[in-house]
């Protein structure tokens, strides 16, 4: 349980940090009432924008007559009366593909429900690609794959349509017990107790629908309060369900992404016009980004009871985290700017995927499967590899700013050039010392938690790939088998590995016992860097050999002719 003095705390910095308007647009008497989902109770509120991501991946939708709806609206509508939701476009078909073959417009990506489920293409799709018996895993394609999710939309939205999923009301006795919905209340509850709840919903739904919502937000206070009473040690404290949904509406990775963004656009305009000044505004941008960074990270490690690195969303958020750590720790040693300039870039554009696609990074808090459900090893295996993957990213971004000077031939100074080699270096070592230490660890947690050490897993194949290639790219250098851009150059390249690693397992083989991180899309963003990194450094080596070949044959000097 959450400590409620830390709860307030937490709450109060809330409130200083960003103006109490921000949470008054969405700060309702719904959010005090709880919903078990998901495997947790959470807030019916948070519960509502996680239902909307899952249907339209986005938190608000507009309907046909135009009218903009909320994600709380949307739930609350549906739940009291959901006669008319049927015909609104509500679900996501992404994949264009999938949206031709069945016969749908394929300009638009929303469509209804009814809609779909009338669509004898979409049935005649599902039946000869889905229900194959080889139909699992990686074996689908793109669109088989959106197919599958389209069918899960379509059965979450008759969750809602129907009422099931609203289970509200908890077993005062065993807080282990499913909840159920409020017309089941008999079920944990006398007859009395029962028809109270009943009379207190209904006067809800009601205000509610005649647009009365003050009154609306009275009577759910009023029910939430009795559930409370009624079940007083399984219904979650008001303070728990209040610091979630502020979390939720404030979203600190949206700030994170600001601040960050912001210092990237300064680092970069100021290089040549007030480079001291840019630099201060800047190392205070990337500052104030951090806070709300670790502020996240405080939040969702209160809310969810473990480390926050259970899946591809957390793991994204952690590795821009350890990308920032790393760079302020060495701006702060070195007061060399280069760190800040390759980091926050790098963190922006992670937050910004996160945030811009809930699809393919789900920002829900679930559960940890049994195997992860050792705080000790999460954190200790999980962290350091994605650790790695940070120091990595530093390396990778020191790289491309040694790359870029070195192809344009800026005025920047052989002993710099030297310097930002070294910053290269060092970063490849933290990187390297933390991947070997967190595959061995993870060997140790695989034999304790699988009865074997190794097992050529492919998320234990490409973790070791990706160590045998970085220490391949050290151990070059130090026998001078390449020199300073040569370490660039490998730094560069070997961050595929990790890319493979990281999203490659999970996204695109989808196989190995590392199951509970598996996803999918994103592939086409992914091939896209890769097919750009790939030119980038074939650009470089191009620009780097010309001139190397310029300086060994000089042109003849006016003096000579």
């Amino acid at each position: 349980m959450i400590n409620r003095s830390g709860l307030r705390i937490f709450l109060i910095i809330l409130c200083i940090i960003l103006p109490s308007t921000l949470l008054g647009k969405e700060l309702n008497q719904f959010s005090q009432i709880a919903i078990q989902h998901g495997g947790r109770k959470k807030p019916l509120t948070v519960f509502a924008r996680e239902i909307l991501l899952s249907l339209s991946g986005r938190d608000s939708i507009k309907t046909l007559e135009g009218e903009k709806v909320g994600s709380t609206d949307f739930v609350l509508s549906l739940w009291f009366h959901p006669e008319g939701w049927e015909r609104q476009p509500v679900i996501l078909v992404d994949n264009p593909l999938l949206r031709k073959d069945i016969g749908i417009d394929p300009a638009k990506k929303l469509f209804s429900f009814q809609q779909l489920k009338e669509n004898n293409l979409f049935k005649d799709f599902v039946v000869k690609h889905l229900h194959r018996p080889e139909a699992e895993g990686s074996s689908l394609n793109s669109e088989e794959k959106e197919a599958m999710a389209v069918s899960g939309r379509l059965k979450l939205f008759e969750e809602l349509y129907s009422g099931e999923i609203f289970h509200v009301i908890p077993n005062p006795l065993d807080p282990n017990k499913k909840w159920v919905t409020i017309e089941n209340a008999t079920q944990y509850y006398p007859q009395g107790l029962s028809e109270s709840l009943l009379v207190i919903f209904d006067s809800m739904k009601r205000a509610y629908l005649q647009g009365n919502f003050s009154k609306a937000q009275e009577e759910a206070s009023f029910f939430s309060k009795q559930l409370k009473d009624y079940a007083p040690r399984v219904y979650p404290p008001n303070d728990s369900l209040l610091f979630e949904h502020a979390y939720t509406v404030l979203n600190p990775w949206k700030w994170t992404l600001i601040c960050y963004g912001i210092a990237s656009l300064i680092f970069l305009l100021s290089r040549g016009w007030q480079p001291e000044l840019g630099y201060r505004i800047g190392w205070g941008f990337a500052v104030f980004g951090f806070l709300f960074h670790v502020y996240g990270f405080v939040c969702r490690i209160l809310i969810a009871g473990r480390p926050p690195v259970s899946n591809m969303y957390e793991s994204v958020v952690w590795v821009s985290f350890g990308v920032m750590f790393f760079a302020l720790v060495f701006e702060t040693i070195y007061h060399s700017r280069f760190f800040l300039m390759a980091a926050c870039p790098f963190a922006a554009i992670c937050m910004m995927l996160v945030d811009s696609q809930p699809l393919i990074f789900d920002p829900t808090i679930q559960p940890l499967v049994p195997v992860l459900r050792n705080n000790f090893w999460l954190t200790i295996h999980v962290l350091t590899i994605t650790l790695s993957y940070a120091a990595f990213a530093l390396a990778l971004g020191l790289s491309h700013i040694y790359l870029w000077n070195t192809s344009k031939n800026a005025a920047m100074g052989g002993f710099q050039k030297g310097l930002l080699a070294k910053y290269i270096y060092r970063s490849l070592q933290i990187g390297v010392f933390l991947l070997a230490a967190g595959t061995i660890l993870g060997g140790v947690w695989a034999n304790y938690s699988w009865g074997r050490f190794w097992d050529w897993d492919p998320k234990e194949t490409w973790a070791l790939i990706t160590l045998l290639c970085y220490l391949a790219v050290l151990h070059g250098r130090i026998a001078h088998w390449w020199g300073e851009f040569g370490l660039a150059v490998g730094s560069v390249l070997c961050f595929l590995s990790v890319l493979m690693a990281w999203y490659g397992v999970n996204f695109v083989l989808g196989k190995g016992l590392h199951s509970y991180g598996f996803g999918s899309g994103g592939l086409g963003y992914v091939l896209l860097y890769v097919f750009l990194e790939i030119s980038f450094v074939a650009y470089c080596l191009l620009k780097y050999r010309l001139r190397k070949k310029e300086q060994q044959n000089p042109p003849p000097s006016p003096i000579q002719v």
